[in-house]
């Protein structure tokens, strides 16, 4: 027995399906191949996963008896032969049906081999199904890892390009009511996010404001918003500068309508 009758073989042990006969060979080649071992544990796993995939069911009541109803009915009729004018035209020995007597052919399949063969092409074909639905759940789950990838919000995906610098940097400093934040920035990326835990609960109508504080003059660099429990991942406006100081303060909603800072700041963090 070669490699791909031990396969063929395998397919039909993982589901049992094998005759007596079929399961004798196959034990035997197993004990005298140990290499081909994997061929029966991977069927095996898949087997596995069809049978979790498939819910049970019983068989319909009238299965019986129509089972006992198709054995019951009578044959088909045979095919007629030919009729004498037919007959006298033919060569010597030819009925209708009849391959050419000049011409060799194989003898006839057995019923046993028709069987073994519908039986190896079945249980190939169920491992076939089983294995393509394996690839579509993992190539499903990996369709939502990618779209997750891909639509990540500019914050995060800033964050990721900063932390993968050789140059990256990070500070971090005391809320004035509790609570920290973060500040991730590199110079050679040029982005800065402020990474914040606890942050204070404002009003409806106000709204964070994110400030680069350069040589003492404050830069607005965008507006954002917290969840309730007060963390979020903000993106800064505009490219930072070696030695500017990130700070927050609570403004109306939109931003300061002066363009500076119309309230101290909640947290303010150096970068040099």
């Amino acid at each position: 027995m070669n490699e791909q009758e031990f396969a063929e073989l395998s397919a039909g042990y993982a589901l049992h399906a094998l005759s007596p006969g079929d399961l004798a060979a196959f034990e035997a080649a197993r004990a005298e191949h140990p290499e081909w071992e994997h061929l029966v544990d991977a069927d095996a796993e898949t087997a596995a996963t069809l049978a979790d995939g498939v819910a049970d069911a019983a068989p319909p009541l009238t299965l019986r008896s129509t089972l006992l109803s198709r054995i019951a009915a009578p044959p088909a009729p045979p095919v007629p032969e030919l009729d004498p004018a037919e007959a006298a035209s033919a060569e010597p020995g030819t009925v209708r049906g009849d391959p050419d007597p000049g011409v060799a052919t194989d003898p006839a399949p057995t019923t046993t081999t028709m069987q073994a063969i519908s039986r190896r092409n079945w249980t190939r074909g169920l491992l076939t199904l089983a294995a393509s639905m394996v690839i579509l759940v993992v190539l499903g789950f990996g369709a939502v890892t990618i779209n997750q990838y891909v639509n990540r919000p500019p914050a995060v995906s800033a964050l990721a390009e900063i932390e993968a610098a050789p140059d990256s940097q990070s500070a971090t400093a005391e809320l004035t009511d509790g609570g920290t934040a973060t500040a991730h920035w590199s110079e050679s990326v040029g982005k800065a996010v402020l990474v914040s835990n606890g942050l204070p609960q404002i009003a409806s109508d106000e709204s964070f404001e994110l400030w680069f504080v350069r040589d003492g003059t404050p830069v607005s660099a965008g507006t954002f918003d917290s969840t309730a429990d007060g963390d979020t991942t903000a993106l800064l406006d505009g490219a930072m500068e070696p030695g500017d100081v990130i700070a927050v303060t609570v403004e109306p909603q939109g931003g300061s309508p002066t363009g500076e800072p119309s309230s101290e700041p909640i947290v303010a963090i150096p970068t040099a």
